[in-house]
């Protein structure tokens, strides 16, 4: 079934252990009630050969996303993917830790910002190795739609986009999953999608699920950070959104229609998609925001599946080996919950996925149902 993530950013470097565990339970109870399957945990760099343009927001370091992540998942019973950017000289080191000390399995491999600067650290293709090589750790990637483009391919000297290219490349080196960046134009990513879907039938091999991130705005600075990450934002869909009276409604009615275009051009081409949503700044209105759209975008996502479907909530212990959603149809494994797996089966939840959330000291788990009785 699809999957559906929330995305979050580890606090400053050098905040206190107890403030640590104060802003991961603050995130935890504003997205208690979402069913989300999990969090993705973000690796902040500088990126300082990104962009010629000054970064609207300055750069502060952050915390370990993996050390974040292990507060996160402790404290709530739903797992993490671990965002990892190649450009670190121990990055052998942070595997392990990542897995021995914080029980991740989970890695969503990045690579550098750009190909000019210095860097240390592995190749991504070394770097896919290393996780491959490491016992328990499974590995996805991201995908730029952007890159995708026409005007892209010609400024590279090529004919045609090439991303698709690269996912293939990456999926042969054992990539489980790819992660968008957020999305603000449906085009590149519907080529994308019908791209890489052509290029796996024509391998012979299943295409991997694609998780597509999206980021309500609320402002204009909020706009250009987006802007600067690489995001590629119609001029027409900025003007739309900012100058409307409530931005961040607009903001979230215009990315609901972007995945509608999405979903209605990419019928039957066999990509399976999951949903990530995050707030880029901590402004309330657009973490508020983020939450609108999560709800908005799981109803529709779900709902181009044909089958019946209701949230409810279910009992369920932390770390439990495996838990199953019943289901009366040929699709029952298809349709199954995965919980955290004792085992640190933890990459289980891009396949399928279950959430868990603390609610007055109890676990809990708020699970989507396929194929039960209709939705409510």
């Amino acid at each position: 079934r699809p999957v559906f993530l929330l995305g979050d950013v580890p606090p400053g470097e050098g905040t206190p252990p107890g403030k640590c565990q104060q802003i991961a339970d603050k995130f935890l109870q504003r997205s208690r009630v979402l069913a989300s399957d999990g969090f993705i945990v973000y690796d902040i760099q500088d990126e300082p050969g990104r962009s010629d343009i000054d970064r609207p927001f300055p750069f502060r370091r952050v915390m370990d996303s993996s050390a974040h992540a292990a507060l996160l998942a402790r404290s709530s019973g739903r797992e993490c993917l671990v965002y990892k950017c190649v450009a670190d000289p121990d990055f052998d080191g942070w595997l392990q830790r990542a897995h021995d000390d914080h029980g991740h399995s989970a890695i969503n491999v990045v690579g550098r910002a750009s190909s000019g600067g210095k860097y240390e650290g592995p190749t991504i293709t070394e770097a896919m190795e290393k996780v491959n090589a490491h016992k328990g750790m499974h590995f996805g990637s991201v995908c730029i739609a952007e890159r995708h483009t026409l005007e892209a391919a010609k400024a590279r000297g090529k004919t045609y986009p090439t991303e698709h290219l690269n996912m293939m490349r990456k999926h042969k080196a054992g990539a489980e999953w790819f992660i968008s960046q957020a999305v603000y134009d449906a085009e590149p990513t519907i080529r994308l999608l019908r791209d890489y879907a052509a290029i796996c039938k024509q391998a012979g091999v299943t295409p991997r699920k694609v998780v597509l991130t999206f980021a309500p705005v609320s402002r204009a600075k909020t706009m250009n950070f987006i802007k600067w990450l690489g995001v590629r934002v119609p001029k027409e869909a900025e003007e739309l959104i900012l100058n409307a009276d409530k931005p961040v409604e607009k903001s979230v009615e215009f990315l609901c229609d972007i995945l509608r275009r999405i979903l209605a051009e990419c019928v039957g081409v066999g990509v399976p998609l999951g949903i990530s949503c995050e707030s880029v700044s901590i402004f309330k209105s657009e973490i508020d925001g983020c939450h609108t759209l999560f709800q908005r975008l799981q109803g529709i996502l779900l709902d181009t599946r044909g089958s019946p479907w209701n949230v409810q909530w279910i009992g369920v212990v932390p770390r439990v080996e495996r838990v199953m959603a019943s289901n009366d149809g040929d699709d029952a494994d298809e349709d199954k919950m995965v919980a955290v797996a004792a085992n640190n089966d933890a990459y289980a939840l891009v396949k399928a996925g279950f959430a868990g959330a603390v609610i007055g000291g109890a676990f809990v788990s708020l699970g989507v149902v396929l194929g039960g009785s209709r939705r409510r």
